[in-house]
């Protein structure tokens, strides 16, 4: 007997290749596609919250209409809030059941609690967002890993990554009693959303295209390249993983087919493990979206001075790599991963500003914005996460930018004040002589700010800072060692992109 499954696309998994609640749905009978139209993420003032994020979900939802349309089925959107809508379309549409992939954010475990309590099981989750299920690896005393390392090491050596699944060739038509109530996907501009011709280009083709070039191009020189800020070293396939137009095991299979066991495939792979390393972690311990990892950062002393952080959003520092990874985020929706560091490191050690507003300025304008990465890389620049840097290391951004951007390439890009510096002294144009100041037409103080403060004294400050309350939490920890963190609100889901120490594949 023939079963009728609501397939519920939700915004992770656009695609039909390696689908498995697409497959499993053909496989037992009537298929209905569905995409909802949540409020929470769909009315205006929200999408544009996050412009570039929903402007590629736009472009892919659009490319996977057509996509089920070129197989005999089509996409029905229903607009509401999830938790009313899906429960009602099924009395409605008198669906058997509905299947749908597994998020990790703890939101999205209680949109589906909620589901689940009204559906029973006739709601099914599957795996498909991380290449094991979240929660998968324990240590020999059972809990979760906090060392990468570690965990990276036990992935290796236990997971199966099977066999992506192939796309459908055809799918059954949409039952002819079914799509009452319909809506059709808005524009940008329906939102109030100014397209960005910068940003990729959403779909699965395009992120099989970005695939096929990265293997072709860029694959075999990845561990030489992929800190090059003036280089096309990396992947760009972040936005594909956050937005499910391909997926983890995809990348995984085509990488060790391609590149067959060489340096170049352990290191791109090991960007995918800690990409499952922060997913695994956010399931385990929900409320690292609200507090640090590291409980003897709580309270910590952040300062709130809103010139130096306009500075830092608007790229103004007077710090020529730090300015530029700022105008590339909101030029075009993205940072190289060796800019993320430096400027998040900028924001947290030199400005002494909460991470958590940095977390959030770029969840707002990332288009691969995602809250494990980006939570996990933010508290790892901080200091304050699972497997982070060393509070001490602070990144200096001038010899940051000699060494991963040598010729100045990339900040000649994105600072075009500076465009006519000699690379000697573009990444520190205040102690460049005068007369090559003048000869590249850069007055300090006017066409290009001198910096907003001096690396040596702001480095001094926040160690002196962090030594002085991790000592003071340290002595009230042994004092009282029972740790109480704020309760996350499920329905306060996007703390507003990814990652800074993403170590993902980008």
């Amino acid at each position: 007997m023939s079963t009728r499954t609501i397939v519920w696309f939700r915004g992770k998994d656009l695609r039909i290749s390696d689908h498995a609640p697409l497959r499993d749905a053909a496989d037992a009978g009537e298929v209905i596609p569905l995409f909802v139209l949540d409020p929470y993420f769909f009315a205006p003032t929200r999408a544009r919250e996050l412009p570039h994020r929903m402007q590629f979900l736009l472009d892919s939802v659009g490319a996977l209409e057509t996509t089920l349309a070129q197989r005999g089925s089509r996409l029905l959107i229903v607009a509401g809030k999830s938790v009313e809508v899906v429960p009602r379309l099924v009395r409605e549409w008198k669906a058997d059941r509905v299947v749908a992939q597994r998020w990790v954010e703890p939101f999205a475990r209680e949109r589906d609690r909620r589901i689940r309590d009204a559906l029973g099981a006739k709601f099914e989750l599957h795996e498909g967002e991380t290449l094991m299920p979240p929660g998968t690896l324990r240590t020999g005393a059972g809990r979760p890993y906090s060392v990468f390392s570690q965990f990276a090491r036990v992935l290796r050596e236990t997971a199966m990554i099977r066999t992506p699944l192939p796309p459908p060739r055809s799918l059954p038509p949409v039952p002819t009693d079914v799509g009452a109530q319909l809506a059709v996907m808005p524009t940008c501009k329906q939102l109030g959303i100014e397209r960005n011709p910068a940003l990729l280009e959403g779909g699965e083709q395009a992120g099989k295209a970005r695939l096929k070039r990265f293997l072709r191009d860029a694959a075999a020189a990845y561990p030489e390249h992929r800190d090059r800020m003036d280089l096309p070293g990396t992947s760009r396939l972040s936005a594909d993983l956050k937005f499910g137009t391909i997926s983890a095991r995809q990348v995984w299979t085509a990488v060790e087919d391609a590149l067959n066991g060489t340096p170049a495939a352990r290191s791109f792979l090991n960007e995918l493990v800690w990409r499952e390393f922060t997913h695994s972690t956010l399931w385990d311990r929900p409320e690292l979206l609200e507090s640090p990892f590291r409980p003897g950062f709580a309270g910590f002393p952040w300062q709130y001075d809103e010139a130096l952080w306009r500075a830092w959003v608007v790229g103004e520092t007077g710090y020529p790599v730090v300015d530029a990874a700022a105008r590339q985020l909101l030029g075009e929706g993205f940072v190289h991963n060796r800019a993320r560091m430096i400027s998040a490191s900028f924001l947290c050690k030199h400005l002494l500003i909460d991470y958590r507003r940095g977390e959030a300025h770029y969840m707002k304008y990332l288009t691969d914005g995602d809250w494990a990465q980006n939570n996990a890389g933010w508290q790892w620049s901080a200091g304050c996460g699972c497997d982070a840097q060393p509070y001490f290391r602070i990144f200096n951004p001038v010899t940051q930018g000699e060494k991963f951007d040598p010729e100045g390439n990339y900040v000649r890009r994105w600072v075009p004040e500076l465009a006519k510096m000699p690379a000697r002294h573009i990444h520190h144009p205040w102690e460049a002589p005068e007369a090559v100041l003048r000869a590249a037409g850069v007055r300090l103080g006017q066409t290009y700010p001198r910096p907003i403060v001096e690396h040596r004294l702001a480095r001094e400050r926040f160690l002196a800072v962090a030594a002085q309350h991790l000592k003071r939490d340290t002595r009230a920890r042994v004092a009282s060692p029972t740790i109480t963190r704020p309760r996350l609100d499920p329905s306060q889901s996007d703390v507003l992109s990814p990652g800074v120490r993403t170590r993902k594949a980008t």
